[in-house]
């Protein structure tokens, strides 16, 4: 069975975007694959190294994770700093990294002009610290996206250059995986692209909103005056919301509306409020179970010590054969 290592922001509340996104694909892959998720708390330090609360985050992101669909029984989730493997394993892919490469990587740029008063080295290494999340379990798929994509190819880069240098054949090529070639993407509220929390809070539907801060936010959402023809294409900000309705409603009142909309008798008061509450439904199971999950103390600690146990296992295999490849002996 082909493994799969994905990591997970520490920080965050997760919403419809994430959960009909990566998360789905997620659930899915728990059952065709050997799936590595891990809550990435490490890298975090990279940008954050104070955290305000960084073991609440943690926490939150786990419980949301599982309540979500992830099956601790089918895929290992865990928290990176419980695997200390990863960090030994980091120190000697750092050995071969080059600072010109490093130097070179687009998100390293990006962060630098972003926090120039916080250039540190974890941030330069960033790339190296990612490869050994993935080559640490030896996985051979990983769920990116097109801002990882060069992270990933840098992966590729230093588990070849390990291989050549002690001229064994031991990790094997990580590829970029998409389990579904028909990813759904959210739109946001504010009528300008994805679902996102970087966007601001009025942009998103959290999993953990209430039904009454759903309403709020959805009867906030950007729209026009209304089509002034029979059948005109829809602004972005309207198809936005479509195309939420088509994700959270049912076909026959995603049907209604638009005839509606062709008609030019739509009321976007009345259409907001049934996205609203169709957002609602679809959101309460997922709500209720993370408030279920966030108290149930001893499940968590039961889930990060099984995770971390799963996770240790295959990591101190690996580790055990690179110290061993490199020449680490007893004498």
């Amino acid at each position: 069975m082909e493994t799969v290592v994905s990591g997970i922001r520490s920080t965050g509340k997760l919403h419809l975007g994430n959960y009909y996104g990566a998360i789905q694909n997620f659930v899915k892959m728990q059952h065709e694959y050997n799936c590595f998720f891990f809550i990435a708390d490490l890298h975090s330090l990279t940008t954050h190294p104070t955290p305000t609360d960084l073991h609440s985050n943690v926490r939150q992101v786990l419980v949301e994770y599982l309540a979500a669909g992830i099956d601790p029984e089918k895929a290992t989730i865990y928290i990176q700093s419980e695997v200390p493997e990863v960090s030994e394993l980091y120190l000697y892919l750092n050995m071969n990294a080059y600072l010109g490469e490093l130097e070179r990587s687009t998100s390293f740029k990006d962060k630098i002009r972003a926090q120039p008063e916080n250039v540190n080295a974890g941030l330069l290494t960033y790339p190296v610290l990612m490869a050994a999340d993935i080559l640490m379990h030896r996985a051979t798929k990983v769920p990116v996206g097109k801002d990882q994509e060069q992270h990933l190819e840098m992966a590729r880069t230093f588990g070849n250059r390990f291989n050549r240098l002690y001229k064994q054949d031991y990790f094997p090529e990580p590829y970029a995986f998409n389990f579904s070639e028909n990813l759904v993407k959210i739109p946001g509220l504010d009528g300008k692209g994805k679902m996102g929390k970087s966007e601001g809070e009025g942009n998103a539907v959290f999993l953990s909103d209430s039904p009454e801060t759903i309403r709020k936010k959805v009867m906030r959402a950007v729209t026009d005056s209304g089509p002034t023809a029979e059948n005109q294409p829809k602004p972005t900000e309207i198809q936005n919301l479509f195309d939420l309705m088509k994700v959270v409603s049912s076909e026959d009142t995603l049907t209604y509306f638009e005839e509606l909309y062709n008609k030019c008798q739509i009321r976007y008061g009345d259409f907001k409020k049934q996205l609203a509450e169709d957002i609602i439904v679809a959101t309460t199971p997922i709500r209720e179970r993370i408030e279920d999950i966030a108290k149930n103390e001893a499940y968590l600690r039961q889930v990060n010590r099984f995770g971390a146990v799963k996770a240790r296992e295959s990591a101190q295999k690996t580790l055990k054969e690179v110290r061993e490849i490199i020449g680490f002996k007893r004498i």
